[in-house]
């Protein structure tokens, strides 16, 4: 059957939340901008096959709070979907009501009826982290002879000493680099453009300031990105997976020295192990949240905990993003929801 005017109207607001709006507005990150894609593949998956939704019957009532109850419901029974799981899922639908809502009034109340739907009851699960005899041996793993070595050092110190994001990292150009100053320092731009200012240690400056000369020579083009990817050079940035990949190798040597670095590393484990050192030597929790950019102190608190098992395993590899691009299929309304929403199709 034809699709509808209003159907087409919101798959085209499906795709511009996931393809525009999240990646500009909410998260550059792209573990993060996966968990909005994969909320709403599940959430028309639902529709689709729980509800006979489909391209000619898709409207704004198939996002009532009955059915986002009982698709939470479906994902803890027949998904078996944790509660903290749910409760992400549900954040994220949440999200993109709240986008809706904002883009056409006449969905405004969706958003309010999301609203007041109750997270599912989950208990707070200890982050583990790495031990500084750990961290030590992974910084000390890489070929320093080698110039990708000496670019992985200047990294993981970078990444290690600051605490930051590796998105905040990667997507830093030189002239965020503020090195020839009383106070070394490094400007990166966090969550919702929000702009802070790192202070570096004599180490790390002086890791940064021989990688630029090494990689760049005596007069580094200012917008360039100061860790890119060889395939693009300095116009295209290190993605966060050619970053995991270079980590989990560096970690298999490591272990030979220290067996207490995990085999299944990656980047965000840094700014973990980093934020319960700094708690490990005193730092109040305070300075601690502002170091990280969090925007509440409550979200700094669960790393409080990291440091009660330093020898645990370490944090589990989300898994890769292969496929950031979905393609605008609403005007075919033949074939199934999900394409026609222009969302990936829900594993079975």
């Amino acid at each position: 059957m034809r699709a509808t005017n209003e159907s087409v109207v919101i798959a085209r607001h499906i795709n511009a939340f996931l393809n525009e709006y999240v990646p500009s507005q909410k998260t550059r990150s792209a573990h993060t901008l996966k968990a909005y894609s994969d909320a709403l593949s599940l959430y028309v998956g639902f529709l689709e096959t729980e509800k006979g939704i489909k391209a000619s019957t898709l409207n704004g009532a198939c996002f009532c709070a009955v059915n986002i109850e009982e698709w939470l419901v479906w994902l803890m029974e027949s998904r078996t979907c944790s509660p903290e799981t749910c409760n992400n899922r549900l954040a994220s639908l949440r999200a993109f009501l709240k986008y809706l809502g904002g883009r056409d009034v006449s969905y405004l109340h969706l958003s309010q009826g999301a609203s007041q739907i109750e997270r599912r009851k989950a208990h707070a699960k200890k982050v583990t982290g790495m031990s500084k005899k750990a961290v030590s041996a992974l910084l000390e793993a890489p070929d320093p002879t080698t110039k990708a070595g000496r670019r992985d050092i200047a990294l993981m110190v970078v990444m290690y000493s600051t605490a930051a994001r590796i998105d905040e990292i990667l997507s830093m150009k030189v002239e965020q680099l503020h090195l020839d100053v009383d106070k070394p320092n490094i400007t990166v731009i966090g969550k919702r453009g929000k702009i802070r200012t790192l202070y570096l240690l004599p180490k790390a400056t002086a890791h940064l300031r021989a990688y630029i000369k090494d990689f760049y020579g005596s007069a580094p083009n200012p917008s360039s990105f100061v860790f890119y990817s060889r395939n693009t050079g300095s116009t295209g940035k290190m993605s966060q997976n050619a970053v995991n990949k270079q980590l989990r190798k560096h970690a298999q040597v490591a272990r030979s020295v220290c067996d207490e670095v995990p085999t299944d590393i990656h980047a965000h484990q840094l700014r973990h192990a980093k934020a319960s050192h700094w708690l490990e030597d005193g730092m109040n929790i305070v300075q601690i949240s502002f170091l990280l950019g969090h925007a509440q102190l409550q979200t700094t608190m669960v790393y409080l905990d990291i440091t009660t098992e330093q020898e645990a395993k370490a944090l589990a590899t989300l898994e890769d993003d292969n496929d950031k691009s979905t393609p605008k299929k609403w005007r075919n309304a033949d074939g199934t929801l999900s394409m026609f929403c222009g969302v990936r199709a829900m594993k079975r």
